[in-house]
């Protein structure tokens, strides 16, 4: 199958609470793990924390990296999406489990964009989806 990007959702249980509880280390991890997994150079990233944990977003030119964190729980949840064929999700979402969970479970792995015929030219490359 052929799609336009593909799309991950992954949850990590029993996090180091204070790991994901720490806005800079979260920070920092989000963005590593964009790099790992050959993102475009053009990163930013926004993170927000609050009495509840923290949420986190790295969004680049063709994909995002997102985590919400729930550390009384010792839980977070993250989402990764990625267009073309350039950005290696499954190398950011190894690199997520190895920082913050000890165990993880692979909710969802799907295709996007699954479109058969388009009315204009797809400008990016579709990617194998299997």
């Amino acid at each position: 199958m052929n799609a336009l990007g593909r799309h991950l959702l992954l949850e990590l249980f029993d996090c180091d609470s204070d790991a994901i509880n720490n806005l800079e280390n979260v920070k920092g991890a989000l963005v590593e793990a964009a790099k790992r997994a050959q993102a475009p150079s053009s990163t930013s990233s926004s993170t927000s924390s609050n009495r509840f944990g923290i949420s986190g977003v790295v969004v680049i030119a063709e994909s995002h990296l997102s985590i919400h964190t729930w550390p009384e729980y010792k839980y977070a949840a993250v989402d990764i999406f990625s267009c073309g064929d350039v950005l290696q999700p499954e190398v950011a979402a190894n690199y997520l489990v190895e920082q913050f969970g000890r165990r993880a479970d692979l909710r969802g792995r799907c295709p996007a964009g699954d479109v058969p015929e388009l009315a204009v030219p797809i400008v990016n490359k579709p990617v194998a989806v299997s």
